[in-house]
């Protein structure tokens, strides 16, 4: 809708179909203000079938959290090996459930897990110009929204909201939430399923592929697992740095096994495509370990790896931990230089509204490290910032964090 229209004027509308396209904005179904007729656009077009159709794919962009975003392409279409697992659970209603975007279209989870699938089995989709956490819950009650997707960030925020704003809420037409994109903090996820029930599912898939998935309750079974491997759908290893395939409990790089045919490649970049393979085996730097039932935990990206007096500090943990704390909003755990140890841990960290930083918090925080970490984990400073850079989906992006230290 124009930016002009209000909310009440929006829903007042009947039901009517927007199409964005060429630069242009198009109505369907009716007549929008500030919008050109989409039939009309159509009548200066052949209606003839083309002579020599091709099925074609698309190229979307990773999304940027350790570099500078990637184009993913492929030569063939290929069908996602969570769309099995993601169908079966969904259990959509054509014409009776509703799905919330959360998160910006160019993004693959929002565009094709709350758009492209619902729409295409005749499933409504609802967008937000922008999240908010109040806002989220208003949505769900309001429109009885059923099916959404969601990141890791705003399960804590919705988490932070007071007691009696959260229960205000009538949350009961949901029965599925899918999140994914970032690893979610165990008390985060278990304080979400107490909340909204045993209706989270959890995908570990990127831009370029992947397929773990795992519902609520055999993640309490298995807390912290991203899911088990399907070998009928996929085959995956954790590697250490010479290719060796690592026993269960040690920790390395997860790769995945690339399909025969229409594997990824970085779009005008053949070095990161080529440092992104090893034989027929990617990995998107992600690092994990597997337990000895096959199931998957990670433990962060290689690329924001702590390397301190020769030992791997994983920064998700420590943003966890953090997380916990009363006072904390959001945290980024980031390494910096340090003369005799390599690097350090530095904790920066993002206050709840209301809250002041000062040397006595800082101390307070750094003490609540120690009482639940390993002393060489726990950060030796704490610096406070009002807002901590992120991507539109939410994700925090360390890389920005960090560059601000070295």
């Amino acid at each position: 809708m124009p930016p002009s229209t209000t909310e009440d004027e929006r829903c007042s509308l009947p039901p009517r179909r927007v199409l964005a396209a060429w630069g242009s904005q198009f109505s369907i179904a009716g007549a929008i203000p500030d919008f050109d007729d989409y039939e009309k656009a159509l009548e200066a077009c052949s209606a003839s079938d083309l002579g020599d159709p091709v099925v074609g794919s698309s190229m979307l962009y990773t999304s940027g959290t350790t570099g500078r975003p990637k184009g993913v392409f492929r030569a063939g279409s290929t069908r996602s090996s969570l769309i099995g697992p993601m169908m079966q659970s969904s259990d959509f209603r054509p014409g009776e459930d509703t799905s919330l975007i959360t998160g910006p279209l160019y993004h693959a989870a929002p565009l094709a897990i709350n758009m492209a699938v619902p729409l295409a089995v005749g499933v409504g989709s609802i967008l937000m110009d922008r999240w908010d956490a109040e806002e989220t819950l208003r949505l769900i009650e309001s429109r009885r929204v059923t099916h959404s997707h969601l990141v890791p960030t705003m399960f804590h925020r919705m988490l932070q909201l007071p007691e009696e704003i959260r229960s205000s809420y009538d949350l009961s037409s949901l029965r599925w939430v899918v999140h994914g994109a970032a690893p979610c903090p165990e008390h985060v996820k278990s304080e979400m399923i107490r909340w909204w029930g045993p209706i989270l599912y959890e995908y570990y898939a990127a831009t370029e592929g992947g397929g773990f998935w795992i519902d609520s309750e055999e993640w309490l079974r298995k807390p912290g697992s991203v899911g088990r491997i399907d070998s009928d759908r996929f085959e995956v290893s954790v590697l250490d740095d010479e290719g060796e395939v690592l026993a269960p409990g040690k920790i390395g790089t997860v790769y995945f096994k690339a399909p025969d045919q229409g594997r990824f490649e970085y779009f005008k970049a053949p070095e990161k495509t080529a440092s992104a393979y090893r034989g027929d085996y990617y990995t998107m730097g992600d690092l994990g370990r597997f337990d000895e039932d096959g199931y998957l935990f990670l433990t962060g990206r290689s690329a924001e790896l702590i390397l301190s007096g020769g030992v791997n500090i994983y920064p998700a943990e420590v943003d966890a931990v953090l997380l916990q704390h009363v006072a904390v909003a959001d945290a980024a755990a980031i390494g910096i230089p340090n003369e005799e140890w390599g690097e350090e841990v530095k904790a920066v960290v993002q206050l709840i509204r209301g809250t002041s930083p000062s040397e006595a918090l800082a101390t307070e925080l750094l003490a609540y490290c120690r009482e639940h970490l390993a002393r060489y984990k726990c950060p030796r400073s704490v610096d406070f910032v009002g807002d901590l850079p992120r991507l539109d989906s939410g994700t925090i992006q360390r890389r920005k964090v960090r560059e601000l230290y070295v």
